[in-house]
């Protein structure tokens, strides 16, 4: 489940997946729901003393690494996913915002710290086969590895376009830099604005989709709509807009074309803003 976000950016085909990814975390909650369970029954439920409690305090030496609790952090971690698992549908994301949920779901990472602690700290200390504690390291290892590879790759969009004019419109890229129906993003103002081609035009929208922050600048240009690469939500490259009944807006801003170069205001324009195209023919004569 983890692996899948910087998979997608290292690779466009593993965006298919993300179709995917909340129902592979409630698949994951419910994988974690059964073994605790079992846990419980199997080796809290038979005694004397309620099974959450027996839980909580069978093994109290912190000191100890034998001997360190290591079942309320699986709880723990089993606590998050339900909270994440219970909020995964789209009706708590219009409720929480996406910026709130999207921080709530990365406690993900958190709860998958605790299940590497709660397995070396358990299972660990009694199984004496090499393979364990080479698949948890393996897994941390394959982790780490790819979320660093991300981000060095996504390094370079964060670079600030220098190249200003006198009205503050800024240089992005040349016409040509931009494949038909593509976009090129760039950083402005201190956020990534996804500067779109299509149909004889040059628009721009603000890079962030308002469904789970998708990387709108990845997407493309289909039916006379930017779509979302991640769940297929669209908007409008003029207005920044999701075409009706959706209600989704996003910030738009003013472009120009000049022999062949593309300049962008920095300054967006409150979502949903019309902001006229600019037409790639008329800087023919520039």
């Amino acid at each position: 489940m983890l692996s899948i976000g910087p998979l997608a950016r290292l690779d466009p085909r593993f965006l298919t997946l993300l179709y995917n990814r909340r129902h592979l975390g409630v698949v994951t909650f419910l994988v974690g729901l059964a073994h605790g369970g079992f846990a419980i029954v199997q080796f809290h439920a038979l005694g004397n003393v309620h099974p959450l409690v027996s839980v909580l305090s069978s093994n109290p030496r912190v000191d100890s690494l034998s001997q360190f609790p290591f079942e309320p952090l699986g709880l723990a971690a089993l606590s998050i996913l339900f909270l994440m698992a219970a909020t995964s549908h789209d009706f708590w994301l219009a409720q929480l915002t996406a910026p709130v949920w999207k921080r709530l779901h990365m406690a993900a990472y958190a709860a998958y710290a605790l299940l590497v602690a709660h397995v070396a700290l358990g299972v660990l200390q009694a199984e004496t086969h090499p393979a364990y504690t080479a698949l948890l390291a393996g897994g941390v290892a394959w982790l780490l590895a790819i979320h660093l590879l991300a981000g060095w790759r996504e390094r370079g969009a964060d670079r600030p376009a220098t190249a200003a004019g006198v009205d503050g419109y800024v240089a992005v890229c040349d016409v040509e830099d931009i494949a038909p129906g593509r976009a090129k993003i760039a950083a402005l103002g201190g956020e990534r604005v996804a500067v779109f081609r299509y149909d004889g035009k040059i628009s721009a929208l603000s890079n962030v989709c308002q469904h789970q922050n998708g990387p709108l600048g990845e997407g493309r240009v289909l039916r006379g709509c930017v779509v979302c690469p991640w769940h297929g939500y669209e908007y409008s490259p003029a207005t920044g807009a999701s075409p009706p009944p959706f209600e989704e807006r996003v910030p738009t801003f003013n472009v120009r074309v000049a022999a062949g170069r593309v300049w962008v205001d920095p300054r967006p324009n409150p979502p949903g803003t019309p902001a006229a195209p600019a037409r790639i023919e008329e800087s023919a004569g520039a």
